[in-house]
């Protein structure tokens, strides 16, 4: 059975502004995790860890944002309201210590909630999935974790085996200062290299065509 993602309610009085975010306000959103962690909230999701063949998004990347959106905001996804949320970017964690990489131990996806398609730098909100059950591995102690980096206390016991915890940079001790930039700039990054390979692709397309003429051209000489 899936578990619910659990965002807790602001720390600070007043409230940071994005926490919760006004639901007009164009904000890109980044939520990223172990994955031992997400597989909690999406059991039957698939990874593609295979290099030389990955997709973007993986699978996980539109269902993780759908929960953090409906969590965020209060309600689902809205498809008929256009960009009110749109998948931008990913961050994939691999396990380094066995080669070749075949495993993702971290994932991260970053989605808009109205944000203009061009608009280069909009606020960011950052979101960390906190893994708390796990015994052995890179993410084991996560309560002392928590308990160590998080602005509030947590008792593992009010998550195990039923929710997974998640924290906005303004409930952490972690103050975030270059969470905008990091973000928009690694969008920004996606999004050239996706045009990059558009324009690669568009050219092979052509090349028959340019071919073609050059012959014919050749043979009316």
């Amino acid at each position: 059975m899936a578990f619910k993602l659990h965002i807790p309610p602001c720390i600070s009085t007043p409230s940071h502004p994005l926490h919760p975010p006004p639901p007009e306000k164009p904000l890109r959103i980044q939520i990223e995790g172990p994955v031992v962690a997400i597989q909690k909230l999406l059991p039957e999701i698939s990874w593609h860890a295979d290099p030389f063949s990955l997709v973007f998004p993986q699978p996980a990347g539109p269902e993780i944002a759908k929960l953090a959106y409906r969590v965020v905001y209060g309600r689902d996804v809205c498809p008929e309201l256009v960009n009110d949320m749109v998948v931008r970017d990913e961050y994939l964690g691999w396990v380094t210590d066995v080669t070749p990489y075949r495993h993702i131990d971290y994932y991260g996806v970053t989605f808009d909630h109205l944000v203009p398609a061009d608009h280069p730098d909009p606020d960011v909100l950052q979101i960390n999935i906190i893994e708390l059950e796990t015994d052995g591995g890179p993410f084991a102690d996560g309560g002392a974790y928590a308990n160590e980096y998080l602005l509030f206390a947590v008792d593992p016991a009010d998550y195990t085996g039923k929710k997974v915890l998640a924290v906005p940079r303004c409930c952490q001790k972690r103050k975030g200062t270059q969470d905008r930039a990091r973000v928009n700039s690694s969008v920004a990054g996606r999004d050239a290299r996706m045009r990059g390979a558009n324009a690669i692709k568009e050219g092979c397309s052509v090349c028959p065509r340019l071919e073609d003429k050059a012959r014919l051209e050749c043979t009316t000489k």
